[in-house]
């Protein structure tokens, strides 16, 4: 995990593990236990969901900007190379999907135009009204061992910006798990942190560590510690995936940590990237380039799909 030596081993409850960060009171160590970075000290999780409903931390940051069609064109790409990957997976006949955390739908109304059955989870009331206004099946609330008994079963299920955020991400995989038939597919997707470009960038433009966000982001993956916590469950993971290495626009001078409209015009131009590619009819030339990416342990995101047996 690239920890520098000099730091001190930090110790609490089961966990334990060299420091490799500080802030506003939080240490985030390498931890021997879950194999992974992570905040402590760590909320129960009945603390944990008492204070997200409290702050309405979604509601307040969605918002529901209206779109251009930048936007809605980017992210149909990014949600149809996933939904692709998925298919060739399960082949033709498999088609129960479930996306934990669905927030306002955008994943799953993509899914379910392509002839995919459809549910999805989201704490946030106002995301889930959202959602339905799509036409999509939600069911409202946290996701956790009392709600996940009624769900139902599914070939594949969806767990984008979930995992970073949640007390114990490795007992909420494990439920995502156990919903799926065999043979079915979970695709996860995490923020890429304490990447090489990551790193990089940062020394480049002297930010901070601006990615540690707790208590919105409690863990911190990379592409191994996100394999890692996969294959501890059992699941076989076969494809990753990531986007576009944001953090090389700060080593071209670019410093969107400290400037919003900076952090707009990047994100724009990430875009154009991406939907350039596509209207050049080289969609596998793009898909390529982003495995090539995951496989160096670079891009923003790590996105990974894994099977169960």
């Amino acid at each position: 995990m690239g920890i520098a030596a000099a730091e001190p081993i930090i110790a609490w409850q089961a966990h334990e593990g060299r420091r490799v960060a500080r802030w506003k009171g939080y240490d985030i160590i390498a931890c021997d236990l879950c194999g992974f970075r992570h905040v402590l000290p760590l909320p129960e999780p009945e603390e944990f969901e008492a204070a997200r409903r409290r702050a309405s931390i979604k509601e307040d940051v969605l918002n529901f900007p209206p779109q251009n069609g930048d936007d809605h064109a980017w992210l149909e790409l990014t949600y149809t190379d996933r939904l692709e990957s998925i298919e060739r997976l399960l082949g033709p006949r498999r088609r129960r999907l479930l996306d934990i955390g669905s927030g306002a739908g955008g994943f799953l109304k993509t899914a379910k135009a392509r002839g995919w059955r459809v549910l999805g989870i989201e704490a946030s009331r106002q995301a889930s009204a959202q959602a339905r206004k799509l036409g999509i099946e939600v069911a409202e609330g946290f996701f956790n061992a009392d709600t996940a008994a009624g769900l139902g079963r599914f070939d594949a299920i969806h767990l984008s910006n979930v995992l970073e955020s949640m007390p114990d991400p490795t007992n909420m995989a494990i439920l995502a798990r156990d919903l799926l038939d065999g043979g079915g597919v979970l695709c996860i997707n995490v923020p890429n942190d304490f990447s090489p470009f990551q790193i990089a960038g940062q020394a480049a433009v002297g930010a901070d560590e601006w990615w540690i966000a707790p208590p919105y982001h409690l863990n911190y993956f990379d592409f191994e510690s996100a394999a890692g916590l996969l294959e501890h469950i059992g699941l076989t993971v076969v494809e990753r995936m990531t986007s576009f290495p944001m953090e090389m626009f700060l080593m071209m001078g670019d410093d969107y940590t400290k400037d919003r409209d900076t952090g707009r015009a990047c994100h724009k131009k990430r875009k154009r990237f991406d939907l350039a590619l596509e209207a050049a009819g080289m969609r596998e030339t793009r898909r390529g380039f982003y495995r090539t990416l995951a496989n160096a342990g670079l891009g923003r995101e790590a996105i990974l799909i894994a099977i169960k047996p």
